[in-house]
């Protein structure tokens, strides 16, 4: 008997061993994550030229020129230090739509769960709404009528995913406010905001800090479509979508100026999926 016991306590630390243990992919996509915030933050540093400097008799110079590590365009353009500086864009674009979309989400959940009744049907509304069009097609039309300033366009895109948040802050809080905490708050005087902000968000942040690695690469694949359509960042600005699209004219000549940044938005997010998959099975305590 006791050594039954000693067999069941040696299984379960070895599985609480197991469960702690990071996987080696999850590791190289922390670390692909580090190394392309680190180079979107020192771009002006680490770029070897300015990113618009012609180099018109190294015109598509190809890959490994002794001048030019990655190559030219077609204009000369060196394609390291236009990557370098696509990369800031992107991330910029990505970040800031991401912590619109998680604000306007989940302000909009707490909304409908506070208030219930119409307001809640109303936002419930405008959520299936925006679930059941088309981001890119709505995209579309908007930047087309009101142009893509990159104000804009990071706000506009900061309007892709909103739903998820709203209708995971909305559950939450009304589990939450169930609950004996948040009415013993409430009781105590507490305001609604101190309530929701204080109380309730710390409790449900787990969750949406998994969602929001799960919206950010979708983010990144968004402004890529919408960069190569023409619609996205405009120059002299640049940014990895944008990028592939100017190189899809140079595909069968000089293929380097659209596979560089195509590479780079796969790996990205990649690493940013498997980095949420991983923290979405380590924080959902249903999955465990």
């Amino acid at each position: 008997m006791i050594m039954m016991e000693k067999v069941s306590e040696t299984a379960a630390g070895t599985r609480k061993n197991t469960n702690r243990r990071i996987p080696f992919l999850v590791i190289a996509s922390v670390l692909w994550i580090v190394f392309v915030v680190g180079v979107a933050l020192l771009a002006d540093q680490i770029a070897p030229y300015q990113y618009t400097a012609l180099d018109l008799p190294n015109r598509l110079a190809s890959p490994f020129h002794p001048q030019h590590l990655l190559g030219t365009d077609e204009l000369g353009r060196d394609i390291l230090s236009r990557l370098i500086v696509s990369v800031r864009i992107s991330v910029l674009v990505a970040l800031g739509a991401t912590l619109i979309s998680a604000c306007f989400g989940t302000t909009m959940g707490f909304a409908a769960a506070h208030f219930r009744g119409r307001i809640e049907q109303f936002i419930l509304m405008l959520a299936d709404f925006q679930a059941a069009m088309p981001f890119l097609i709505l995209s579309l039309s908007v930047l087309a009528f009101f142009g893509n300033a990159l104000p804009l366009f990071i706000g506009l895109m900061g309007f892709y995913g909103w739903e998820r948040y709203a209708r995971i802050s909305r559950g939450l809080a009304i589990s939450a406010s169930a609950q004996g905490y948040a009415g013993a708050v409430r009781q105590l005087g507490a305001s609604p905001t101190r309530v929701y902000l204080r109380h309730i968000l710390p409790n449900i942040s787990s969750t949406l800090i998994v969602s929001m690695t799960l919206t950010f690469p979708e983010i990144i694949l968004m402004e890529s479509s919408l960069s190569f359509l023409g619609l996205g960042v405009q120059p002299p600005l640049t940014s990895l979508g944008n990028m592939v699209g100017y190189g899809r004219e140079y595909m069968t000549r000089a293929p380097w100026i659209m596979f560089a940044p195509a590479v780079l938005i796969v790996t990205t997010t990649l690493a940013i999926s498997l980095l949420g998959d991983w923290l979405r099975d380590r924080l959902d305590k249903g999955l465990q």
